[in-house]
Order: C-alpha cells, then sequence, then structure tokens
C-alpha cells in the first residue's frame, strides 16, 4: 500500500524534468494524504502538471458519498476488474513525487503484552532526485450539478527487495523517461502498458526510519523528513 509519500521538489526542476508545465502553484507537501490535491500528468494532457485530488471516484459511480475511492490499484488484477481495465485502456497518468512513506510492523520483545508497533520509513531513489508513480485517473460528473471531479490512484506491485522487509507491496516507480512517456502513449498496447508495473530496481532506493510525526497529516513540515 501507498498512503502517504512528498512532493517537495522545487516547481522549475519538476517543469524541466517532465517536459510540463504547472496549471496552478503547488506549494511543498512533506507529508501528502488522500483526498488532497496532487500533482499528477495525464495521458490526455502530457504538456500539463495537474492538481487532482487522490482517492480514485470512477465515472460511473453513483453516490459519491458511498463510494470507496481507492488510493491503490493492485497492478497483477488491472485487467481483471472492469473499472480499473478500462482505464487502464483509456485514463493513465504519472503522479509526482520525491519520497513515500512506508509503516513497518516490528514486534514487541518476547514475553511483552504490547502490541505490535508500526515504525514509519521514509523511501526514497538513492540520487534523490522526482520521480513518478503509474497511475489511473478519471473524471466523476454530478449530474445535479454538472460539477466534473478529477481524481486519481497509485498503481502498486510486489516489493523489491527493500521494500520487502517494510511491506508486502510498493508503489510503481516507473524506472525512466522512456517508460514514463510509454505510460502515457495511447499508441502503446495494454499489454506493454502492463509489462511497465514492475518492482524499482533495489540498488537504485534508500529508506531510513522517521518519527511518528509523519503518522498525522496534520504534520506537513520538514520535521516529518528527519531521522528518528
Amino acid at each position: 500500500m501507498c498512503g502517504r509519500y512528498t512532493f517537495i521538489s522545487p516547481a522549475p526542476v519538476i517543469e524541466e524534468r517532465f517536459d510540463a508545465r504547472f496549471t496552478e502553484e503547488m506549494p511543498p507537501n512533506y507529508n501528502a494524504a488522500p483526498s488532497q490535491q496532487l500533482p499528477i500528468i495525464t495521458n490526455s494532457a502530457p504538456g500539463q502538471i495537474q492538481l487532482v485530488q487522490w482517492g480514485l471516484v470512477p465515472g460511473w459511480v453513483k453516490d459519491i458519498k458511498t463510494a470507496l475511492k481507492p488510493i491503490n490499484a493492485r497492478a497483477e488484477t488491472l485487467a481483471e476488474k472492469p473499472s480499473f481495465r478500462q482505464l487502464l485502456q483509456r485514463k493513465r497518468c504519472l503522479v509526482l513525487a520525491d519520497s513515500f512513506y512506508e509503516w513497518q510492523q516490528v514486534a514487541p520483545p518476547a514475553g511483552s503484552k504490547s502490541k505490535k508497533a508500526k515504525v514509519p520509513h521514509r523511501i526514497l531513489l538513492r540520487n534523490e532526485q522526482p520521480f513518478a508513480f503509474a497511475g489511473l485517473w478519471d473524471e466523476w460528473t454530478d449530474r445535479e450539478t454538472g460539477e466534473v471531479l478529477p481524481t486519481f490512484t497509485i498503481i502498486t506491485t510486489e516489493p523489491n527487495d527493500l521494500m520487502a522487509h517494510l511491506h508486502n507491496r510498493m508503489p510503481v516507480i516507473l524506472p525512466d523517461r522512456d517508460a514514463e512517456l510509454a505510460w502515457l502513449d495511447d499508441g502503446v498496447s495494454a499489454v506493454d502498458h502492463q509489462h511497465l508495473l514492475r518492482p524499482y530496481a533495489t540498488e537504485l532506493m534508500q529508506e531510513y526510519a522517521v518519527s511518528t510525526l509523519v503518522n498525522s497529516p496534520g504534520h506537513n513540515s520538514p520535521d516529518v523528513l528527519a531521522a528518528a
């Protein structure tokens, strides 16, 4: 599962890196959480960086209040689920980030009655550069007001060796610019898109434990990045 991440790289760096321009200002986010407006690049507008709500609301949903709004989608089953299969074919996106968080369950000492502790870790590339998660997006239209709500979800896959001791899933990080462009390319087959959804190379990543400040989305400052 990927439930929190960071987006703290300067706008000019991001625009040059992804060859796209922000449609509106995006302040640094040290603790990006579901339901927030966060930067993505869609296959329908590859030259724009748009702020879109995290938590997918498919266009076919009737009641948004009871909709599940998944923040993650499993790579292995995208083609099996009708809603995700259609989005894999028609609505893919890059979710821009520069690190993400995962909580490791740590067993209590032998004989202790304490429950397992959850220790947060920050995971980033070894070169500390921004990257893109593979994502899916959609637009939901309010039938009463006509208001259009774009949303997205982050695709996850099996963990690499670095992630395996933290969690049994990891977000799909597209490995290079060619993969990012291929993911956005409508001319690439769904099968080839699916082949891009693999674990990132272990040797190109790093991680460290951080404090439990990150547990609350209300803590959104450089303090959450400090090693525990």
